[in-house]
């Protein structure tokens, strides 16, 4: 039906008879002249339809947006004065010999060209909000990248293996989406939330490298960077190391950005220890490309005499640290109220802050409902450790070390963007070194602080089980400008290790067996060391199209309620189909 896609014409073919097909993006009437900008999946191309043929011209007429449309005719440069460079092919038009009108529209809901349209609209009529030229760009991104990822490992030798959809329930953080069986009535499949256990299999099995393209099921709360089912680039290998893993996945997102976005990206990706990420950041997804650091200052607060500080800078479990903002002084009350609320949703229970007007003079140079509190040794080591200066703004958090960190780190993401401190590119990062466990003290146990299958960096279990709180795991993260690409570890490929981790867990030897016998059973029978990595495509997808949501660069996403309002998603079934599951609904009790 055509001979080009619109967006492909330029110079090059002119005076050739064409044919282009697409939606009617814009309909102009200059003069008894018909103009209208077709759009396909290439670009737009303005055709021309000259009032001389007259049923062609009424056929014309009857144009509407998004009308779907083929025309035939002969391309010709624009008149002079009339070219348009916001347009790939703005130096040419079609003068149309010929129109056949392939399908009417409706007034579409909303048009591709407004502005802030509400996200419901963009999802109910999701296959409208597709055609806009940037959702355009994510999903033939988000092709091109899955496509390089595919031939970069298969040229490595990775073999793309599928793994059940159809699996049973285990522990991994989240709530299970269940599937009833017909054929097993009262049991459950579960959607899995990765392929975790199958890639070890896999390794079991001696398939040495393996990938998978694969979706993945939480149910668990939403937010901008999680859905309900997504998708990961999930890899393992055999018989490597974590350094040589990280160093083969480094090379494959540097060949990644060099084909895709024809960026070079450091060699190689700095690492960092999770204590330090958490010191300097107060995240362990530090973006590196704002360069404001947390300073610890306790040790300094000990003894003074206002216990909002030395009263977290005494406690093992604390932390006070400051923040400098430089050239904060020009922060209004206002502002550091609208901060102060901010760091209040992350736990923390008040934003102290000191300006500094004039450092040279000292205290008297300097601006805080808070420095009545603190003696002149405590305020100039503040100054010397924060590297304040003239014009400069401190804030301080004070409290439980996790709060300190979560609080302090998301304002300095917040303040790097609302103070134009973010450098422009790309900035990876390894995060290394994580503890093995994470306490839980409400329920006095230890847990895994990425999965109870990850290695811990001793080969001896007693020497594991003697210090669990100090023993680092073999795991690690890459991270690019803030975000967590993804996580991976070195597995445990021993049993006597596997069962001392699951007993450390509060995971008993019949739980285990239950849940994980199949595992277990493996292991038994030479299971070769292993280790791998998961990463969000979704996420590197989103970072690498500048978009702020994995819904963006997702075809058919859901609400933040996990539901589809384009298919009205999930939906109440027939009494038929739940009598076929051995699945009866309680009835609501009548009142009284």
């Amino acid at each position: 039906m055509r001979t080009h896609y619109c967006g492909e014409l330029n110079r090059q073919q002119v005076d050739q008879q064409v044919s282009v097909c697409g939606w009617v993006n814009r309909r102009r009437d200059h003069g008894g002249v018909i103009f209208v900008d077709l759009r396909d999946k290439k670009g737009l191309l303005q055709v021309v339809f000259d009032p001389d043929d007259v049923a062609m011209f009424a056929q014309a007429e009857t144009l509407r947006n998004e009308y779907v449309i083929q025309v035939e005719g002969r391309l010709r440069v624009r008149p002079e004065g009339t070219h348009n460079p916001e347009m790939a092919t703005g130096e040419v038009e079609l003068l149309a010999h010929k129109l056949d009108i392939l399908n009417a529209s409706e007034t579409p809901p909303f048009q591709l060209d407004e502005e802030d349209v509400h996200d419901d609209n963009r999802l109910r009529y999701r296959y409208i909000d597709l055609r806009k030229p940037e959702m355009q760009y994510r999903m033939q991104l988000r092709a091109r990248v899955t496509h390089f990822l595919r031939s970069w490992l298969e040229s490595n030798e990775f073999l793309d293996i599928e793994t059940p959809m159809l699996t049973r329930a285990t522990p991994e953080g989240a709530r299970d989406y269940l599937v009833p069986s017909r054929t097993h009535p009262g049991a459950f499949f579960a959607l899995p939330q990765s392929p975790q256990l199958f890639k070890q299999l896999l390794m079991m099995s001696g398939m040495d490298r393996y990938y998978q393209i694969v979706r993945c099921f939480r149910d668990e709360d939403l937010r901008a960077d999680r859905q309900p089912e997504f998708t990961q680039l999930d890899i393992e290998t055999s018989f490597m190391d974590e350094a040589a893993i990280m160093g083969m996945m480094e090379a494959m997102m540097r060949a990644l950005f060099a084909e895709v976005m024809s960026v070079d990206v450091e060699d190689p990706f700095p690492r960092m220890s999770w204590a330090e990420a958490m010191e300097r950041y107060g995240s362990d997804k530090p973006d590196l490309r704002i360069e404001l650091e947390l300073q610890t200052i306790s040790d300094v607060l000990e003894d003074v005499e206002f216990k909002v500080f030395s009263g977290p800078a005494c406690d093992p479990e604390g932390r006070v640290a400051a923040l400098r903002v430089p050239g904060g002084n020009d922060l209004t009350r206002k502002e550091i109220d609208e901060y102060t609320a901010f760091v209040g949703h992350y736990g923390a229970r008040g934003l102290a802050y000191i300006k500094c007007n004039d450092v040279s003079r000292g205290r008297e140079g300097l601006q805080s409902p808070i420095l009545k509190f603190l003696p002149d040794d405590a305020i100039t080591a503040i100054l010397e450790r924060s590297g304040a200066e003239t014009g400069d703004l401190i804030f301080f958090g004070a409290d439980k070390a996790n709060v300190v960190n979560e609080s302090l780190g998301a304002l300095r993401i917040k303040i790097g963007h609302d103070r134009g401190l973010v450098e422009a590119g790309w900035r990876f990062l390894w995060v290394v070194d994580f503890p093995m466990f994470e306490r839980d003290d409400r329920e006095s146990r230890w847990n895994a602080l990425h999965h109870p299958f990850t290695a811990p960096a001793t080969d001896n279990p007693d020497e594991l089980e003697a210090d669990p709180g100090k023993t680092m795991s073999r795991a690690y993260d890459m991270v690019l400008n803030g975000t967590e690409l993804g996580g991976g570890s070195v597995r445990i490929h021993k049993m006597d290790m596997q069962q001392r981790v699951f007993t450390l867990l509060g995971i008993c030897e019949q739980e285990a067996d239950e849940k994980f016998g199949f595992l277990l059973n493996a292991l038994k029978y030479g299971c070769p060391p292993h280790g791998g990595i998961a990463f969000g495509l979704d996420r590197l997808v989103m970072l690498m199209a500048g978009a702020t949501s994995i819904r963006d660069v997702m075809a058919f996403p859901k609400t933040q309620t996990a539901s589809c309002l384009l298919t009205q998603a999930p939906a109440a079934v027939s009494e038929r189909q739940l009598r076929d599951l051995s699945i009866r609904l309680r009835k609501p009790q009548a009142e009284g």
